[in-house]
């Protein structure tokens, strides 16, 4: 309904739904996981749909948590009533993700160059051309 997903869902409810809200876990604390999926899916596959979708979520996220000050969690997605508090990785992921995923700059290679850490921060991969056993018998070779 409101673009915003709750915490988990169960699939095939008998109630005639493909999905129904986690009895348990009907909020949404602004987490970067379906962000971050949206954006790895779009760099490895190019289809526009993960785009779209990643503009849906920051709309969804736009209209029902954004607040004078800043965003909310949301403690149920079907009544979006907010709740008093912004978890940090919010700013740190979830928004970086969304921008990630929008912007046309593609120098990230997310299967042979780079890997994101867990805070959504691109790192270019080492290569290794030796071990650190091999290393260290070469530098003991050289110095004597």
């Amino acid at each position: 309904k409101s673009g915003l997903a709750p915490e988990y869902v169960s699939f095939n409810d008998g109630q005639g739904n493909d999905f129904a809200k986690g009895r348990d876990a009907p909020y949404h604390l602004l987490r970067p996981e379906a962000a971050e999926s949206f954006f790895i899916l779009y760099h490895l596959t190019k289809d526009p749909v993960y785009r779209e979708w990643g503009w849906e979520l920051f709309q969804a996220i736009e209209e029902h948590a954004r607040t004078d000050s800043g965003y909310s969690a949301i403690r149920d997605v079907d009544t979006l009533e907010k709740e008093n508090r912004m978890e940090s990785f919010f700013m740190s992921e979830t928004l970086k993700y969304l921008y990630l995923l929008q912007d046309d700059n593609d120098d990230l290679d997310l299967l042979n160059e780079h890997v994101l850490n867990t805070e959504a921060h691109p790192l270019r991969l080492l290569e290794l051309t030796s071990t650190p056993n091999d290393l260290s018998i070469n530098t003991l070779a050289r110095i004597n």
